[in-house]
């Protein structure tokens, strides 16, 4: 079968070098060549110059070819097939067999195929593939490659075994471009491509009251983008300073807020503030931080003796507590060593 197929070949081939004998070269395609280019047309030498001539060139039929030209030759080597010249040289229109080794055949069951060197300096037809010969026991276990990029890009359901179908869904939660199904056909390749995941953009982030948003003006931001905030002066960042665009199309973290300042509300007492007695007006502008917490003294209701009740800055808002009474100006004019801040502390046992 093999060398009946060779001889035919052979002839085909052979047949379409010679363009002097009537109908030997077929006519030339136009619009649908499987071949990159296709020489210049001829009918006959003179059409061509002095350095070429008009020959049988394949599916471009009659063409003006330089019969120098050769093909590349040794080919790579292949763990899977032998390739050899039929002819002395590997110029126009030499023939080469590639022949699949021991237990692989090509697509169409055989197990050897023929090329001829073409005027582009390519062989003709498509690059032979052998694949392994596949018995009725192995047949079950083999499957279709899933490149890596695949499998980091879509959670598959299903097995890539021969005979079966697979579905894709992008981990990114994307849409999908392509078939969302695939089957593994019996020579180990994939029905259709591998889908690809609709590329995901964030949009422009939110502006932030009394900050400022530090990126690149853009409409939509690609994944991976990072942006940053910042806050105006007596402003204090809080969240996230840096937010960085999903694959999902969404920031990693809400934006973060600007929060103002406080004042601290007291006048004529002292208060603590960093593990420091001071009083308010010693402190710059008289105000804390967001976020920082104040002590006020309040009076023991029944005995002669303070203790310390704290409250936290939020955004410009800190009430003292319920307990706190602010001294009358008479008392913090003379009588400033009885002010409750001053006197002594209460024994922890007292305010438990």
């Amino acid at each position: 079968m093999d060398c009946a197929l060779l001889l035919l070949s052979l002839w085909a081939l052979i047949g379409t070098v010679s363009p002097q004998t009537p109908g030997s070269c077929p006519e030339r395609l136009l619009g649908e060549e499987r071949r990159r280019t296709c020489p210049r047309p001829c009918k006959v030498d003179k059409d061509c110059g002095i350095k070429r001539q008009c020959l049988c060139d394949g599916q471009c039929g009659l063409s003006c070819v330089a019969p120098g030209r050769t093909c590349a030759w040794p080919l790579p080597l292949s763990e899977k097939s032998v390739a050899r010249l039929l002819s002395p040289t590997h110029s126009f229109s030499a023939l080469l067999e590639v022949r699949c080794k021991p237990g692989f055949t090509l697509p169409n069951g055989l197990d050897a195929t023929i090329r001829r060197c073409q005027g582009d300096r390519q062989w003709s037809g498509d690059e032979p593939i052998c694949t392994e010969t596949q018995t009725p026991e192995t047949a079950a276990a083999q499957t279709c490659p899933l490149p890596e990029e695949v499998i980091n890009t879509f959670s598959i359901q299903g097995d890539a075994t021969v005979g079966t179908s697979i579905r894709y869904s992008c981990l990114s939660g994307a849409d999908i471009v392509g078939s969302s199904e695939n089957f593994c056909q019996d020579n180990q390749t994939w029905q259709y491509p591998h889908p690809i995941c609709k590329k995901m953009y964030c949009q422009p982030p939110p502006e932030v009251e009394q900050g400022y948003v530090v990126a690149v003006q853009k409409t939509e931001y690609e994944v991976g983008f990072d942006i940053h905030y910042l806050c105006k002066k007596n402003f204090l960042l809080d969240g996230p300073q840096k937010v960085t665009c999903l694959s999902n199309g969404s920031w990693s973290a809400s934006p973060p807020h600007c929060r103002a300042r406080c004042l601290i509300p007291a006048e004529r007492s002292r208060v603590v503030i960093g593990e420091m007695k001071r009083w308010p007006f010693d402190v710059t502008d008289a105000m804390v931080s967001h976020g920082e917490n104040v002590a006020f003294y309040c009076k023991h209701p029944h005995k002669h003796c303070s203790f310390t009740a704290f409250q936290t800055c939020f955004d410009g808002k800190l009430e003292p507590p319920a307990c706190y009474l602010e001294p009358t100006w008479l008392q913090y004019k003379l009588f400033p060593h009885r002010l409750v801040s001053e006197i002594e502390a209460c024994e922890p046992v007292d305010v438990e």
